[in-house]
């Protein structure tokens, strides 16, 4: 699976009104992308899946605040009710990750 595939899954989701199952694309599109980020930057293989590499990420500082936001808000469960305490877009949480990681070498 690569990061381009979970995020037109996410889109697909969305568009037909499965809200749930494009965060959890959103989710691992963004897990994909920390993953080799972490990969590039310690040379060693980066295990865990999407919310552990989303967990690491949200206490990296060399992450932007924007960006470990975007993790904490991707990693938020939703209460009783299938809600979040927050407006959140998972795709765009996912993009904004994906773009960091994406620009660091290393």
């Amino acid at each position: 699976m690569d990061v381009e595939t979970e995020l037109a899954r996410a889109r697909a989701a969305r568009e037909a009104g499965n809200e749930g199952q494009a965060r959890v694309c959103a989710r691992r599109a963004a897990g994909i992308a920390i993953r080799e980020w972490y990969k590039r930057r310690l040379g060693s293989i980066w295990h865990g899946d999407a919310v552990k590499q989303l967990q690491w990420l949200q206490a990296d500082a060399l992450a932007p605040e924007k960006v470990r936001e975007a993790a904490r808000r991707l990693t938020t469960r939703v209460d009783f009710d299938h809600t979040l305490p927050f407006e959140d877009d998972p795709l765009e949480d996912a993009r904004r990750i994906v773009e960091f990681v994406s620009q660091r070498e290393k």
